[in-house]
């Protein structure tokens, strides 16, 4: 019973930030025109609008086939299509971000679909998502991870014994011997 009311309150919990999201950044992007309106004009507001747009329509065209290409690459290959699907995922986002009217959502559109920043935002949606996976899954899935290690003696539970010479740690990759 309890864990129901916990996952239930965890979905109530996202439902408030998105419909508070929904209220909030509608306002914000109101502002932000508003105030760009004032400093340089309505005919000028509007033509940059439409340009950023413009540019979300060309970026979403250029680095989504670039992210298509590299995701059909990784199949033909045989590596885990993770990073390269994530990628195309968040240039699709990206774009469409850029491809709605206001300046707060091109700026956002622009760090998704930019190809440094859009790595800093593969991470955090790797991070996010690899640690709700099991380990096999997000093996396969996104490819090997380094993990960390901690350096020292080993911590033993009573029912283990350390074999001979495993107080050295070695760096390793861990693979799936039937691949």
């Amino acid at each position: 019973m309890v864990a129901r009311w916990d996952s239930g309150a965890k979905v109530m919990r996202r439902l408030l930030i998105v419909v508070g999201l929904l209220v909030i950044v509608p306002i914000i992007e109101i502002a932000v025109l508003i105030a760009i309106g004032q400093v340089i004009g309505l005919g000028w507001t509007l033509l940059l609008m439409l340009a950023t747009s413009a540019l979300g329509a060309w970026l979403l065209r250029r680095e989504g086939g670039k992210a298509w290409r590299a995701f059909q690459a990784d199949l033909a290959e045989g590596r885990p299509p993770g990073n390269a699907a994530t990628d195309g995922l968040l240039v699709l986002i990206g774009g469409v971000f850029m491809l709605v009217p206001g300046f707060v959502s091109d700026v956002i559109g622009a760090f998704l679909i930019a190809p440094p920043t859009r790595r800093l935002a593969r991470a955090g949606v790797l991070r996010a998502f690899a640690g709700r996976m099991s380990p096999a899954a997000a093996t396969s899935l996104f490819g090997p991870r380094r993990v960390k290690v901690r350096y020292g003696e080993p911590q033993h539970t009573p029912a283990q014994q350390p074999s001979a010479g495993a107080t050295e740690a070695i760096e390793g990759e861990i693979m799936d011997p039937d691949r």
